[in-house]
């Protein structure tokens, strides 16, 4: 199938699959492999130095996994891409592929918290020291850049807070010294934004997001381009941290609906951002389809669409009791770290305990997930919620 001259719903549907190899299946099947065997020791040989494009050995992956990852990689526009067993798996991968001990990496103030952990953690365990900058800081980047940088990892919208980067302004300057450019797209993929057609080198995706949809499965993937792919291939592989075939089954089930689950994803925390903006307990809204979010000029230039995670700022003098008053009784929003599924979601955010290159000086944070209920049911839901809050201030 030749995906530059498909669209993205012909390629969410028909990409990595093939009826043909499994008896006429439509949806690739799961196969379940660790040992493989070869006819002859010539062929175990041929098979050890081909082993990321066939079938050689259960961790390096099975036709499910390859399935998954050559739809993934058609839908983003990608060289390659590779299966790992969660999301966070992938950014910490990617991130290893690229650096060694004296090197540094620069990463948005808004990434998500684990990454940040990571970085400032693990990597400087053993030498790599991690800078932290301000994710609005566009082309400015190139003062934080030094001989050592080799990476530059970007993360748009921001977690929590939804800052959307200048991704062309960036790795035009990564480009300009030779640092890689890596970018978590979790939540624009897999239709609203595709980075590596803007020169990134590879594009992070926690596919328990909205690529699985269903809340069910843990999932990460990394989209190469050419000259990146075998540097993050061969670390994943030494790493282990493979994708088990039945999460890439319903990943690969997952992103054949991906489309118009996230329309209608849009639709909902679109309704729900523009109602929220009107209400007096909140100062401002974080959706980057909204002119309110840091960054929105940058969303309405380079991106399709806005998926359904926001978040709202509430006036400063709410106390945090009234806000744990709100979210404590919702009835229809869940109390719940992750999103992407069919579940509406809520969940206080802290930028306040994280931030360090721009520190955040705003009211609460609360962020939201607007999954496929009933908008007015939503929305009472919130009515109540903001009438236990106001009960308690």
């Amino acid at each position: 199938m030749r995906s530059k001259s498909k669209k993205p719903d012909t390629l969410l549907t028909h990409a990595g699959r093939s009826p043909e190899a499994n008896f006429g299946v439509v949806n690739p099947p799961v196969y379940h492999a660790s040992t493989i065997l070869h006819p002859t020791v010539a062929a175990l040989e041929a098979a050890q130095k081909n082993r990321y494009n066939q079938v050689t050995y259960g961790r390096w992956g099975t036709p499910t996994t390859f399935a998954f990852e050559d739809a993934v990689a058609a839908v983003q526009g990608g060289y390659r891409a590779i299966a790992f067993c969660s999301g966070a798996a992938a950014c910490y991968a990617a991130l290893l592929a690229f650096v060694e001990q004296g090197d540094h990496v620069l990463l948005p103030d808004s990434v998500y918290g684990p990454v940040r952990g990571f970085a400032g953690g693990f990597l400087r365990r053993f030498g790599v020291e991690a800078t932290f900058y301000d994710p609005l800081i566009g082309a400015g980047i190139a003062d934080l850049m030094r001989e050592r940088t080799r990476i530059l990892y970007l993360e748009s919208p921001g977690s929590h807070t939804f800052e959307v980067q200048d991704v062309p302004a960036l790795v035009a300057c990564a480009k300009a010294r030779g640092i890689a450019t890596l970018i978590d797209n979790t939540w624009a993929a897999p239709l609203f934004f595709k980075p590596l057609a803007l020169g990134v080198d590879a594009e992070i995706i926690s596919a328990t997001k909205y690529i699985v949809g269903h809340s069910d499965a843990m999932m990460g993937v990394v989209v190469c381009g050419e000259a990146s792919f075998a540097r993050v291939r061969e670390t994943a592989s030494l790493l282990g941290n493979h994708a088990a075939p039945d999460d890439c089954y319903l990943a690969l089930r997952g992103l054949r609906t991906a489309g118009v689950r996230m329309r209608a994803h849009e639709a909902q925390a679109l309704a729900l951002a523009r109602w929220l903006a009107q209400r007096p307990e909140v100062e401002r809204v974080l959706h980057p389809a909204l002119p309110s979010c840091p960054g929105h000029e940058f969303w309405r230039r380079d991106f399709a669409g806005a998926s359904g995670l926001f978040s709202i700022v509430l006036k400063r003098d709410i106390p945090k009791p009234a806000v744990d008053a709100m979210l404590d009784g919702m009835e229809l929003f869940g109390i719940g770290a992750s999103w992407g599924g069919f579940e509406s979601l809520i969940l206080p955010g802290h930028p306040e305990r994280l931030r360090s290159a721009r520190p955040w000086q705003d009211g609460a944070v609360v962020r939201l997930h607007a999954g496929l209920e009933d908008q007015g049911d939503l929305i009472a839901d919130l009515e109540r919620g903001f009438a236990r809050l106001n009960a308690a201030r």
